[in-house]
């Protein structure tokens, strides 16, 4: 009883130990707790106007299936497979092999940054010597750069035009000098 009439009298007093108390344990378990970190989000259109471009390019080149035209006896709304065999066919492979330049084709390979899938990859662009990659300007290099996929940005990266000048020229002891050895 004496405890109840000792509680009434200090009401105002417990309340205020007990807000105290509730601070305290507020502000000791929200300094403990490590802040979240903030992350910078970035996306194509903040890393800049270039690979925004880039990013169109692909959009907008034609895909592969769309440069294969059928072979004459498959329709064209034949299956994957079907064109498959059909390119398969000797008459496809002969044609093929007789308009291919059979002298102009060099070995991509020796330049520095190309390897052998890129180099398949290239030769199915219908890009087979050092002559041509040497010629190739700013646009042509962003239309290359947009159909090599995982491999886009190598061409200006590895400065694949000046390889193929210095190769394409014969002069190897400047090649060395420059890009190291063949």
């Amino acid at each position: 009883m004496q405890m109840l009439q000792s509680l009434e009298a200090n009401q105002m007093l417990l309340a205020g130990i007990v807000l105290v108390v509730a601070f305290v344990v507020w502000w000791v378990w929200g300094r403990s707790r490590p802040k979240p970190q903030k992350r910078d989000y970035t996306d194509v259109l903040s890393e800049g106007a270039e690979k925004a471009a880039r990013n169109t390019a692909l959009i907008d080149a034609p895909s592969a299936a769309a440069l294969v035209t059928p072979p004459p006896g498959v329709g064209t709304l034949a299956g994957v497979g079907e064109l498959v065999a059909a390119a398969a066919s000797e008459e496809v492979l002969d044609s093929a092999l007789a308009t291919a330049p059979a002298d102009e084709s060099d070995d991509l390979g020796r330049i520095k940054g190309i390897g052998p899938k890129l180099k398949a990859l290239l030769t199915s662009l219908g890009v087979t010597s050092y002559a041509q990659i040497a010629a190739w300007s700013e646009e042509d290099i962003a239309r290359i750069d947009a159909q090599l996929g995982t491999f886009a940005g190598r061409a200006k990266r590895d400065n694949w035009v000046e390889q193929a000048r210095l190769l394409a020229s014969g002069d190897t002891a400047a090649y060395e000098a420059k890009f190291g050895k063949v």
